[in-house]
């Protein structure tokens, strides 16, 4: 039987069974052949830009390994002479456009440019270095933004728009200065970026990376006068390990407070104790909004990034989302309000640390409402990135320690809270809670298996006996932009709704360790350990958690209360992203005029602006009035989820194309234009 027969291919003669992959490199690494990648990802379209992945296949010669199709019979060697030199080739050119500073780089040892440089036994560069210096954009509380590093690999680009679906960065300029950045070279803080992190957790160089609070930290534990306290999140517990040689999904939590503890935090408590308030305050809020029938769906509110982009793109919305604050933002109004006081600890002397695995955390933990007198309820948040290399600069073997527990009486988390850190898991936590307290009935069977899975959008029907509630799970923001735009037409309707900005749910957060190839087998192992985890707990549902009632019975009372609701909820507001200026383009000569600004904020530019622009000044010279008509370009008119956009005086006008501009030029422009010279 022939090779193609067999439906094989042949790679470093290795023959090896096509069974559906869609490039050789899949197939390669289906037998454990590497072939080393900067820009290709799993859970990515195939873009083909960085060329690493070359390989020769026989009659046809160098091609990349990630855009071709395997097709049986092929014969492919994955390291000849032609391909090494040209790999070789490849990253010497990178790293000729490249800041060479790796000692002290953030991501030194942990860096794909640096491991392919010794991978290719590169030790000189023939090429000169960039000599021009761009300036860093640290002005984000999250993430920090070197052009110096970018590689030009198109990966943020592509993590950017296709999972989150805004699309804040893509190339600029040509040639030598071809650059990676915002529209119009604004900052990350000018945009409409979400502070998620998936751009930096892709990025294969230090172009991106998480904003370290490391100094900060280590100046609060030595400081004999602080008490700090330190939360950690469900997701971090199944995802540290990996820094230190344990398998992804591995449960390392006791080991994990033991090195906290050795680095100097006075008490370490769990984020699935507050995960239990949360729920047992979201579900008591879904339980009235079901008696009512009133602003539903109810949205999940625990994902700070999909807060941020709800509060940008849908005002109508607002009320819709819970209004209970993140268990991150709940357990830090409980430390500052129940712990100080168990403690004695004035809040002057108290530091509040949270460990997340989610950089969009450090921006909401600066949120104004979440500020009371100058102190935030949490000081400080560290990414799981941050927390590892605290744990290594503090010269601890991490997989010697002995575990120990969290500090008591809040150190009890139910399953439920645990489940917070995976797609679904907010949504199973509160159906536990909603059942019993819907229904008066005793809640059996706990795992709602039903709302598990990686799918991005996932929807099940519950029977509370005899009340069916539907619920829909949604990770990723694109999936949520066209979920939500379904729900508003009317095509799907839904009581509850769970979004996650991160693929997989916190899991998958941007602050979590580096360097997978394979991310999508990282996550679902991660969330076996969630699971696992949950299976293990002792209390499985948030009401059944003794320091959830210890709470209540010592300082809130009861759930929905007066104290519940100041301490552990907050409210939304419309929250724009980008300076209100206008670049005029085009001004009008006559003081009787009409002001036109066309926004070319990064999702108006990425759907059309730009010709939209151009076509509009052609338009008003056509028509005659191009010296009544001021037309310029603004950042950003605030409907993202609807544009382009533009302004004609005041009223701004969505959904603008090519196709209706000339209907929008004649029935709003020019009737705008009579009715100044009419007045």
């Amino acid at each position: 039987m022939s090779d193609t027969e067999k439906k094989v291919i042949i790679v470093d003669g290795q023959e090896i069974p096509l069974e559906g992959e869609k490039n050789i490199l899949e197939v390669a690494r289906k037998a454990n052949i590497d072939i080393p990648t900067f820009c290709y990802h799993s859970d990515l379209s195939v873009y083909g830009a960085c060329r690493m992945c070359l390989v020769e296949v026989e009659g046809r010669g160098l091609m990349p390994s990630c855009s071709t199709p395997p097709e049986p019979g092929m014969v492919i060697r994955t390291n000849t002479a032609r391909v090494l030199e040209a790999r070789k080739m490849i990253v010497e050119l990178y790293l000729a456009n490249h800041d060479r500073d790796c000692t002290v780089c953030e991501r030194n040892l942990n860096c794909r440019l640096q491991e392919m440089a010794s991978r290719m036994g590169i030790t000189k560069v023939r090429f000169g270095e960039r000599t021009e210096k761009l300036p860093k954009d640290e002005s984000t509380f999250s993430l920090v933004r070197d052009p110096n590093r970018c590689i030009l690999c198109g990966d943020c680009v592509r993590a950017c728009r296709e999972i989150e679906g805004i699309g804040i960065y893509d190339f600029t300029h040509r040639g030598a200065k071809a650059q990676v950045e915002p529209a119009f070279g604004k900052k990350l803080a000018e945009v409409e970026c979400v502070y998620c992190g998936q751009c930096a957790i892709r990025c294969p160089t230090a172009a991106l990376v998480v904003k370290s609070e490391l100094d900060a930290a280590w100046k609060a534990v030595l400081d004999p006068e602080k008490f700090v306290v330190a939360q950690i999140a469900p997701a971090v517990r199944v995802a540290i390990g990996e820094a230190f040689g344990l398998p992804p999904g591995e449960i390392t939590t006791g080991k994990i407070v033991a090195a906290l503890k050795k680095i100097g935090f006075d008490r370490v408590y769990d984020t699935s104790f507050s995960a239990d308030l949360v729920v047992v305050e979201e579900a008591e809020e879904f339980f009235r909004r079901l008696q009512s029938n009133s602003r539903l769906p109810q949205f999940t509110s625990c994902c700070p990034s999909w807060v941020v982009f709800a509060e940008r793109n849908y005002p109508f919305y607002l009320e819709h989302l819970s209004s209970v604050r993140s268990p991150q933002q709940v357990f830090g109004s409980v430390i500052r309000n129940f712990v100080s006081k168990m403690e004695n600890v004035p809040n002057e002397r108290l530091v509040s640390v949270s460990i997340m695995p989610c950089v969009a955390k450090k921006f909401e933990a600066r949120r104004a409402e979440y500020v009371h007198d100058g102190i935030p309820d949490v000081d400080l948040v560290l990414s799981a990135q941050e927390t590892i290399k605290m744990i290594k600069m503090a010269n601890i073997d991490f997989r010697e320690l002995d575990p120990i527990p969290f500090d008591v009486p809040l150190s009890a988390g139910s399953g439920a809270g645990v489940l917070f850190g995976v797609t679904g898991g907010v949504t199973e936590a509160v159906l536990r809670y909603a059942y019993e307290r819907l229904t008066g009935k005793e809640l059996k069977e706990v795992e709602f298996k039903a709302v598990r899975g990686f799918e991005s959008v996932r929807e099940a029907e519950v029977d509370f006996d005899g009340r069916p509630v539907r619920v829909a799970i949604v990770h990723g923001l694109a999936h949520a932009q066209r979920l939500i735009q379904e729900v508003r037409e009317g095509k799907r309707s839904y009581d509850f709704i769970e979004v996650m900005n991160c693929p997989g749910g916190c899991i998958g957060g941007g602050g979590m360790p580096l360097g997978y190839p394979d991310y999508q087998m990282v996550l679902k192992k991660r969330a076996e350990g969630l699971y696992n985890a949950d299976r293990l707990s002792p209390v499985r549902k948030a009401q059944d958690n003794p320091a959830v009632k210890l709470i209540y019975e010592r300082w809130l009372k009861h759930p929905g209360s007066e104290l519940a609701e100041r301490y552990l909820h907050t409210h939304y507001y419309s929250r724009r992203r980008i300076s209100d200026e206008v670049i005029r383009i085009q001004e009008a000569k006559s003081a009787r005029k009409v002001d036109v600004a066309v926004c070319v904020g990064t999702s108006c530019y990425l759907r059309g602006s730009y010709n939209i622009l151009q076509k509009l000044l052609k338009m008003a010279k056509e028509y005659g009035v191009e010296d009544r008509i001021s037309v310029g370009a603004t950042f950003c008119l605030e409907r993202c989820a609807k544009g382009p956009n533009i302004r004609v005086n005041e009223e701004i006008v969505s959904g603008v194309g090519e196709e209706n501009l000339k209907e929008i030029f004649e029935n709003i422009i020019l009737p705008k234009l009579e009715e100044v010279y009419e007045a």
